[in-house]
């Protein structure tokens, strides 16, 4: 039985041309995205497209965008074998990750790609990525169920975890990486899937989806000279639910005696604050040395080896569920979607 797959355009490199006057990219008709890939003609594979209007440059995401996109998907999720999003790779690794929570049970493949060169350049990389996407997402095993049911980033032969994938390089056609997970798949000559490093949802149970999200959440880094009165105000802001901290190495800080102060005091008025390292690699681990156990005792609590995509918005996602910053704080230390190893 012949696959279908539906290709969501919502924007991004892949889709643009460049404009004769200004030599800026801008975003084209998706029509004529189709007219320059006709080898899509060639699939046995029914693709059908979606198109937001208009196409919106990634740096505008929001999760209003993201509650949109999973509409999309949802309200269309019995009729498709997979689905393949093109996104600006700016901020992919933020929707695939709060995708990755919005769509729980998934039993589907979501792949999102895109480009670094636009698709009408004579050297553009978002033809295989395209053409690949959509192979993986109508892969199926010999019992219909679906090779790949999770979310996914598609880029230069790697398909990546959604929720683990970082964006490497503003230059390179190798943009992704997900640093503390292994490839999902590679595409050579053959699609060589990985199947224990896959997540297997149970396909007996429906597809749940979310709409709903929550970003009274902020990210900062520490950095040496990190000034008192600019931590303390952040913490201190009102409606502020949660904190996304950037630490260095394995999850230390400096031992300045007013940084944990207002830590403690963050954690005392209800903030969730999450550990995570400014390494793209490795994880956090707080009783490693003194000055991440005196963390762990401010309150703060262990991100493990999340990225930091992966982080804000599974806090998002759990703030629009749970008021008890004690039941946040214990999801945000148990994997949900495969994005974290504890």
């Amino acid at each position: 039985m012949q696959s279908k797959v539906l290709l969501i355009y919502t924007g991004g490199t892949i889709g643009m041309n460049r404009n004769p006057l200004t030599k800026a990219l801008e975003p084209f008709d998706f029509e004529q995205l189709l007219q320059n890939v006709p080898e899509l003609k060639q699939f046995d594979t029914q693709i059908s497209t979606y198109q937001f209007s208009p196409p919106i440059d990634s740096s505008d995401m929001s999760p209003r965008l993201w509650t949109e996109l999973s509409h999309v998907i949802a309200d269309r999720y019995d009729d498709y074998d997979g689905f393949v999003v093109l996104h600006g790779t700016d901020t992919m690794a933020f929707t695939a990750s709060a995708l990755s929570y919005m769509l729980e049970n998934l039993t589907k493949p979501v792949i999102f790609t895109g480009s670094q060169l636009p698709i009408g350049q004579l050297r553009t990389d978002g033809k295989e990525n395209l053409i690949t996407s959509i192979e993986m997402a109508a892969a199926r095993h010999q019992d219909g169920t679906a090779l790949v049911p999770e979310v996914g980033i598609y880029f230069n032969g790697h398909l990546m975890r959604g929720n683990r994938t970082t964006k490497q390089s503003a230059d390179e056609f190798n943009a992704f990486e997900s640093f503390n997970y292994p490839h999902l798949a590679q595409a050579g000559v053959n699609i060589v899937y990985h199947e224990d490093h896959i997540l297997r949802p149970d396909f007996k149970k429906p597809m749940k989806p979310h709409f709903q999200l929550d970003n009274n959440v902020i990210i900062f880094s520490l950095f040496p000279g990190i000034r008192e009165d600019l931590i303390r105000h952040i913490i201190a802001t009102p409606n502020l639910r949660s904190i996304v901290m950037r630490t260095f190495g394995s999850g230390n800080a400096p031992q300045s005696p007013w940084l944990i102060s207002a830590l403690r005091e963050g954690t005392r008025r209800g903030k969730v604050i999450v550990n995570i390292s400014q390494c793209l690699q490795g994880k956090v681990e707080m009783g490693r040395y003194d000055t991440g156990y005196q963390l762990k005792e401010a309150g703060v609590i262990s991100g493990y080896d999340s990225t930091v995509e992966s982080a804000v918005t599974k806090l998002m996602f759990l703030q629009s569920h749970y008021d008890d910053p004690d039941q946040v704080r214990r999801y945000m230390q148990r994997s949900i979607r495969g994005e974290i190893t504890v």
